[in-house]
């Protein structure tokens, strides 16, 4: 099959469930009101409540949401065949992911900006909230810490990928000064400054590269790195939103979709042939990759590229305190969604342009790949041009790296800029996923600071600065601490599982919330996807305790996973509780004026 074909019919697709599906749902469903003042404007702080243009505010949250897993997710997946995965990104995106990030993002925003956890307790009941609370802060604290090792691996002795990831902060914050402070509100003067500067931190990497003073400088040790990505978090958490975290988000959007816009025209020009099967004889199980069948570990693998519980954490922490009309709210809640499993479909494309034997060299131990009878094809060629050793460098992260580098150097007049392309990919997967670092620690200071708010009210007070700096200081130490003793490269299977349970609680929460407006005929939406993916989650929770975990005695993992699973099933059955009360019971709705009333006292 054409690679070309493939990337046609899923930017159709999504085209057309935006305009049709996503629009249907914000009108129809969530009712949304232009004319109703948001938390950005009523409740504006110059901190954390922002009203921001709604194309920066796209350019955040796209850039907090789309993190490793549109990029190493469809990589790994492709192990099962190009098919099963394609399928799953396009459809899941459009009926799941996209519908569950535009549902919270709507809740958070009537919810005065308040949390996930804060909106289960008022959905569903205050046992379900208090569940709810210690696992998403859980979770956060494993994807945070995942993320920043894969940012780690792909930045470490790489001068040319540190020193363009470095430039990103203080271009941020000069574009964050610009249109704050020297001219406020001029989104098309700091875009432009940002992205010239950042045109010229991307084309001058490879000069400090060949520098050797400057190389030496930008060459970072693991542990080094380990140190500078936590205080990073701990800054663009404490930093007011419009002064870094904002405007570096945005910037670094320009990369992202830039970079994947090119992916996108070199495809069309060289129109590479899908090398993967449709479907290999792991979708049964026995892959040197993932450890398990196509069912349930494909969606667990994909994961961010269809659907994402980490989602539901941004867009009810920074993206709603931040979105200026609820205009805006599908646009940037469905829209970011699709446009990310674009990336995921792209991600997919480069892995299987590879020849089979190769992919599988690169994503599979070398003792591994032995035993699966199969010979390199193209690899020594590729090793070669991209100067580096790619056999035995599993993750996703380099075979990526290296079929993005194949098209682009595959462009007529592009041919010997192998090893340019495969180390430009491998910076622009490190911005990637380090923009999701700084905003996920922001929501987890604001998680943190509910918490301890329950017990220590000062702490509620949004603009108490010791409260700010503690409460960022110990959620960073946290993920800090984990990434710096790196033990947490072994969690990522459960990361994966807890990552899709999370996301099925913000499903079924926002099926109670529905329910709970009288829009019965409608709850099927967020429904039927969430209550899909309660057996997918809980499965692959079990398989892994059972055939990964328990056998190589990770009984840490075991506990861990078992007791997530439990918590998150809690929450599952209090919220099929309340769904029958709201069926059987009409009292248990609201009129619109009695659910403003909730809103608000909520907030309060």
């Amino acid at each position: 099959m054409n690679a070309l074909t493939l990337v046609f019919v899923a930017l159709m697709v999504f085209v057309l469930a935006y305009r049709f599906y996503g629009l249907f749902i914000a009108k129809k469903v969530l009712a949304i009101d232009p004319s109703k003042p948001t938390p950005a404007v009523t409740m504006e702080d110059g901190h954390d409540y922002h009203a921001t243009n709604k194309y920066v505010l796209f350019g955040h949250h796209f850039a907090a949401i789309a993190a490793a897993g549109p990029l190493l997710g469809p990589v790994l997946a492709a192990q099962f065949g190009f098919l099963p995965g394609a399928l799953w990104i396009i459809i899941g995106a459009v009926v799941a992911g996209a519908v569950h990030d535009m549902v919270v993002l709507f809740a958070s925003v009537r919810y005065k900006g308040q949390s996930l956890s804060i909106i289960a307790k008022t959905e569903i009941g205050a046992r379900a909230g208090g569940v709810a609370s210690i696992a998403i802060l859980f979770i956060l604290i494993l994807t945070l810490a995942g993320l920043s090792i894969a940012v780690v691996n792909a930045m470490f002795h790489s001068p040319w990928g540190a020193y363009t990831v470095f430039c990103t902060i203080p271009i941020a914050i000069i574009m964050g000064i610009y249109m704050h402070v020297i001219k406020p509100g001029d989104v098309r003067g700091g875009s432009f400054i940002g992205a010239i500067m950042l045109f010229l931190a991307v084309v001058t990497g490879p000069y400090v590269a060949e520098n050797p003073t400057l190389a030496s400088f930008f060459t970072l040790s693991k542990p080094t790195l380990s140190i500078f990505i936590p205080i990073y978090g701990f800054v663009a958490s404490a930093l007011p939103v419009w002064l870094l975290l904002c405007p570096r988000d945005y910037l670094s959007t320009y990369l992202k979709l830039g970079t994947i816009g090119m992916l996108a025209v070199g495809i069309f020009v060289v129109r590479p042939e899908l090398q993967m099967a449709p479907l290999t004889k792991y979708i049964h199980g026995g892959g040197p990759i993932v450890p398990g069948s196509v069912y349930p570990f494909l969606f667990i693998t994909i994961a961010c590229g269809a659907l994402s519980g980490f989602h539901a954490i941004i867009g009810t922490g920074t993206t709603p305190k931040m979105i200026s009309s609820e205009r805006d709210i599908p646009f940037v809640g469905y829209g970011a969604m699709l446009a990310e499993g674009f990336v995921a479909i792209m991600a997919l494309v480069a892995a299987c342009v590879l020849v089979p034997a190769d992919y599988f060299a690169i994503n599979s131990a070398p003792a591994v790949f032995e035993k699966l009878g199969m010979t390199t094809v193209h690899l020594p060629n590729l090793s070669q041009a991209v100067g580096e050793q790619l056999q035995g460098r599993p993750g996703g992260a380099v075979s990526l790296a290296v079929g993005m580098a194949y098209i682009f150097s595959s462009v007529p007049y592009m041919e010997g800029l192998m090893a340019y392309w495969y180390h430009f990919a491998i910076m622009f997967e490190a911005v990637f996923i380090l923009t999701a670092v700084d905003t996920g620690t922001r929501v987890g200071r604001y998680l943190l600071q509910e918490m301890i708010g329950t017990f220590i009210p000062k702490f509620n007070e949004k603009k108490w600065v010791p409260g700010i700096v503690l409460t960022s200081f110990l959620f960073t130490l946290s993920w800090g601490y984990l990434v710096y003793t790196g033990d947490i490269a072994t969690i990522w299977p459960l990361f994966g599982m807890s990552n899709q349970l999370l996301a099925t609680c913000g499903l079924i929460i926002g099926t109670t919330m529905i329910l709970r407006m009288g829009k019965q005929k409608y709850a099927w939406i967020t429904a039927i996807p969430g209550l899909f993916m309660v057996p997918v989650t809980l499965s692959a929770g079990y398989l892994n305790i059972v055939n990964n975990f328990w056998p190589k005695g990770l009984y840490l993992l075991v506990t861990l996973s078992a007791v997530l699973m439990v918590l998150m099933s809690g929450v599952f059955v209090e919220a099929f509780r309340t769904w029958y009360a709201l069926l059987t019971d009409p009292s248990s709705q609201l009129t619109e004026a009695q659910l403003e009333e909730k809103f608000n006292a909520v907030s309060s």
